[in-house]
């Protein structure tokens, strides 16, 4: 993409409702008007889910389309990305979407304690190398923030391509003595997985499933 184009949809997201750029010194001051006032925003007490890393939003739309009973925030860094979802929300005329342009490591100072339902991570990137453990989006230090904003009865959804990083959340929460709701390691062959995951294709995952790759996934809580 051309650094024209990134710059227009950069621009164009300052004119959504719907996208929300906080800067670091507002969040690291404790000053982002609203951390536990995320029903406000969106004028309902209806449960909140979070998207991670959530690229073009295909998932963060995804979701809303099936559960209008629920609102959606997808959150990643990449504004230019995260535009598409953010113009297709608005063309779809979906309410309960919002897109939020900031670090995922800064969470627990953009929601309040319990004030998240459950979090999806999508097709993260796996970090596969020692030194980029702590990027990882499922490490310990993450696991942690998530406890802090989500409720007691909070999950967290993991569906990826990468068969390393699904073993490798496994493994964790096993050592954490975590509690995993349901794990598949083919989710296309398999029997079982919920309709969200079923019925959702992001473009990159499209094109995994034509080159064979097997699509994993895990649903768990960290109490």
């Amino acid at each position: 993409m051309g650094s024209k184009n990134k710059l227009k949809r950069f621009q164009q997201n300052k004119t959504f409702s719907h996208v929300i750029e906080p800067g670091r010194d507002e969040l690291m001051e404790g000053k982002f008007p609203l951390k536990g006032k995320w029903k406000s925003f969106f004028n309902n007490d209806n449960p909140i889910v979070l998207e991670l890393g959530c690229g073009k939003g295909e998932y963060t739309v995804g979701l809303a389309k099936l559960d209008s009973s629920r609102n959606f925030i997808g959150i990643d860094i990449k504004g230019a990305r995260l535009w598409r979802g953010a113009k297709t929300a608005l063309e779809d005329n979906l309410g309960n979407v919002a897109f939020l342009r900031t670090q995922i490591e800064l969470i627990d100072l953009i929601f309040a304690e319990n004030e998240v339902d459950e979090i999806w991570i999508t097709f993260p990137d796996p970090q596969l190398k020692y030194k980029r453990t702590k990027h990882r989006l499922t490490n310990k230090a993450f696991l942690d923030k998530y406890k802090i904003i989500l409720k007691d009865e909070g999950v967290i959804n993991l569906k990826t391509d990468s068969e390393f990083m699904h073993g490798y959340t496994l493994g964790l929460l096993h050592g954490l003595n975590c509690e995993i709701l349901y794990a598949n390691h083919d989710v296309y062959k398999n029997e079982g997985s919920p309709k969200e995951v079923m019925d959702i294709q992001t473009f990159y995952e499209k094109q995994y499933l034509e080159k064979g790759k097997p699509i994993t996934y895990i649903k768990f809580t960290v109490k």
